[in-house]
């Protein structure tokens, strides 16, 4: 069960790179350009939560 929601995960992952790439194009349909702008943001989130982290660790003393 947990394999099969990782490859759901993973397949959901990719197609939304294969948006943000069609919409880097110019000629995405609208429901692409919209899951290119969620990947987007998600990335975003991700890239924030990370960097926030590794402030905090550094902050404790941690590597």
């Amino acid at each position: 069960m947990l394999v099969l929601i990782l490859v759901v995960v993973v397949l959901l992952l990719i197609g939304g790179c294969v948006c943000v790439f069609w919409e880097a194009r110019g000629d995405a349909p609208r429901w692409a350009r919209g899951v290119a702008k969620a990947t987007l943001l998600g990335s975003e989130l991700a890239r924030s939560a990370s960097r926030t982290s590794r402030s905090r660790q550094s902050d404790m003393g941690g590597e």
